[in-house]
């Protein structure tokens, strides 16, 4: 037995029971009054003793039943707990899971509302801590929220109104369900101590409660002891419509013509009709009804498969702007009824040619019709101010031939020739009388390009990480190598043309093209791209000192200082909708973060979570009682006393 309260009930006490014995100490003041016989009046008589205040305390049933009623309301004042477990505390872990799907609203109001509910539960039937027991021990628990991000709501403790806070502060996300870092913090903070210095033994495992829907897409990765997790199941029905692809792009012909396709998922085990709405920057373009089939169901060992339709618009916007595909009716997860795409204005290359002399190349190069083109030598190139040509995009492409330069801006690159140190790729030796011998003729650099005639007298072997992508080969080394390097592109082509026949070949002008247009289409098509949750926003500002301001969806604005490079970093990107960053001196940039994630949108709860081949089945309801209030019952008792208080002092009244 514990009290919560006693304090509270020692107080009330040394107040209530001396007034209630003091009432019998006094005696009434009478009025005297002549009467014709006392033959009526006994009772009146026997109180008319003396005229002092105080008379001697007499035994007396209505003062017993009374201060029995008032010690058993006191007892329930002060909050008795009696204890269904004898045995030492034990300590727990709550993982909540607050990822997309736990949105849903098949539950009243949403998923994560009832997984709150049943957390805050399983805290209530905590066993507290005994104030007189020796050596007694209660129960600790720990808050984990967990989507594809684990964070830690609360430390062990066995305070229950720190835990309930915490569970309750636990806020909605859209990210993925992922258990792998959660399960490794539980772990770290769950891990038996030991004692020090002696021989007794560590405090028992933890136990892991698992508040989810199941829709854990890791879950086979992680390996879990027998016992270690229960399973607590939340959600009911799994109908739901969404958009789990979208894509808006410009037409490489003409480009203030925008193709935006989409896909819809039908998760429900019936056909669905729905209509698909086109806007963009908030006005109603387009709206097309689309019929979505059933999922279908997956045999032994396959999962089911969503009914799924595509749907397509083509629209002329000659500006920038955001493209917004929704699903319209109602369903269980709106975080999926909605994708946005980000449209930059459309705009003719800006190329740079930095060459000693190349007349076939620069004649190449003015064929692709760009809306700059610029020539310069070596030397003013590497003059120029390079960091401010990576943030203000002065050139969509930089074509360097036969020049490599120690220190490049962020930018996308056309190499020909020399091969810059910065890329990491070095160029062990000279080949002669090379050929090309292989190439890949559908990738977007090399399309009708007929590279068989192509010889070339001097060549570098090249030796690309690997993370590089070969796009052309000699028999002995690669020709042409794709490779990325810190938010840059470059295209680089190991010889110098003129040292081959490829510039009088029809070829080399389409490589030009293709070349110009991937690397030009790359950067817009970079800044059009959404991102997913959790993805990082990245602007350069140009300037450490310049402070940025992002405006999430749904939320106050957040006030962001750039890194000493001038790159603003925004990483708190965890629910899908439009962000907007501001500079101060430059327009607003606009960032979508959709869901698009098949799984989250599948939202049928499962019955069971399989880790690493072992299946935990959902529990049927939340731990039982560690503690169980006395008070009502005491309540009642004291109830009952007033009850038959009353029916003693009537029937003493009875003349």
């Amino acid at each position: 037995m514990e009290w919560l309260y006693w304090q509270t009930g020692l107080a009330a006490a040394a107040v209530a029971i001396p007034l209630l014995v003091l009432m019998y100490f006094l005696k009434l003041r009478r009025i005297e009054v002549p009467v014709s016989s006392t033959l009526l009046w006994k009772r009146a008589v026997q109180d008319l003793q003396v005229n002092a205040p105080f008379q001697r305390l007499r035994r007396n049933l209505l003062l017993l039943l009374q201060l029995l009623c008032l010690i058993l309301i006191l007892a329930a004042l002060a909050g008795p707990i009696l204890f269904l477990r004898a045995d030492k505390g034990k300590r727990y872990v709550i993982l909540i899971d607050r990822s997309a799907s736990m949105a849903a609203t098949d539950v009243e109001p949403t998923r994560l509302d009832d997984a709150r509910r049943q957390a805050r539960e399983l805290v209530a039937a905590l066993r507290s801590p005994s104030l007189f027991g020796v050596g007694d021990e209660g129960d600790m628990a720990m808050v984990i929220a967990f989507d594809d991000k684990a964070k830690v709501m609360c430390n062990f403790t066995a305070d229950k109104h720190m835990l309930e806070v915490a569970i309750d502060s636990i806020e909605p996300g859209d990210g993925a369900s992922s258990l792998t870092e959660a399960m490794a913090v539980a772990r770290a903070y769950a891990q038996s101590p030991g004692e020090a210095n002696n021989d007794r033994p560590a405090v028992e495992r933890a136990q892991l409660e698992l508040f989810s829907d199941g829709r854990i897409g890791d879950a086979g990765e992680i390996t879990i002891s027998a016992g270690e997790v229960l399973f607590h199941r939340i959600g009911e029905s799994g109908g739901n419509v969404g958009v789990v692809a979208m894509q808006a792009r410009r037409s490489l012909e003409r480009r203030e013509e925008v193709n935006v396709f989409a896909t819809v998922a039908n998760y429900g085990d019936l056909p669905a009709t729905r209509q698909v709405q086109l806007s963009l920057d908030g006005s109603v373009l387009r709206v097309e009804q689309v019929q979505v089939l059933a999922r279908t169901v997956g045999g032994a060992g396959e999962d089911d498969k969503p009914g799924r339709s595509a749907v397509s618009f083509t629209v002329t916007h000659p500006a920038g702007g955001v493209v917004e595909v929704r699903v319209l009716g109602t369903d269980p997860l709106a975080s999926d009824d909605a994708a946005w795409a980000v449209l930059s204005p459309p705009k003719k290359l800006s190329v740079l040619l930095v060459t000693r002399g190349n007349l076939a190349l620069e004649r190449a190069l003015k064929a692709c019709s760009p809306g700059r083109f610029d020539l310069a030598a070596p030397e003013a190139f590497d003059a120029m101010d390079h960091d401010a040509m990576a943030v203000e995009g002065t050139y969509d492409v930089i074509v360097l031939d036969r020049h490599g330069p120690a220190k490049l801006p962020r930018g996308r690159f056309l190499v020909l020739g020399e091969v810059p140190a910065a890329l990491g790729m070095t160029a062990a030796g000279e080949l002669t009388g090379q050929t090309m011998v292989d190439w890949r003729a559908r990738h977007p650099v090399l399309q009708h390009v007929n590279l068989g005639n192509v010889y070339v007298a001097k060549a570098a072997r090249l030796d690309p990480p690997r993370d590089a992508v070969v796009l052309a080969e000699f028999a002995e080394s690669p020709a042409i190598v794709l490779l990325n390097r810190k938010g840059s592109t470059y295209l680089v082509t190991g010889f110098d043309v003129l040292q081959s026949n490829w510039p009088f070949e029809v070829s080399f002008v389409m490589f030009c093209v293709n070349a110009t247009r991937f690397l030009g289409l790359e950067l817009a098509e970079e800044a059009e791209a959404g991102l997913k949750v959790h993805q990082a926003i990245e602007v350069r500002t140009g300037s450490a000192d310049r402070e940025g301001q992002v405006r999430p969806p749904g939320r106050d604005p957040v006030k962001v200082n750039p890194d000493p490079s001038g790159t603003l970093r925004f990483p708190q990107t965890d629910r899908v909708g439009l962000y907007a960053v501001e500079v101060p001196d430059r327009r607003a940039e606009m960032f979508a973060v959709n869901l698009l994630d098949e799984r989250e949108s599948d939202i049928r709860p499962h019955e069971e979570v399989v880790f690493s081949g072992q299946a935990v089945q959902a529990a049927s309801q939340v731990a039982g009682k560690a503690n169980r209030d006395v008070w009502p019952y005491l309540a009642a008792l004291a109830i009952a006393l007033v009850c038959l208080e009353w029916f003693v002092y009537n029937s003493k009244l009875r003349l």
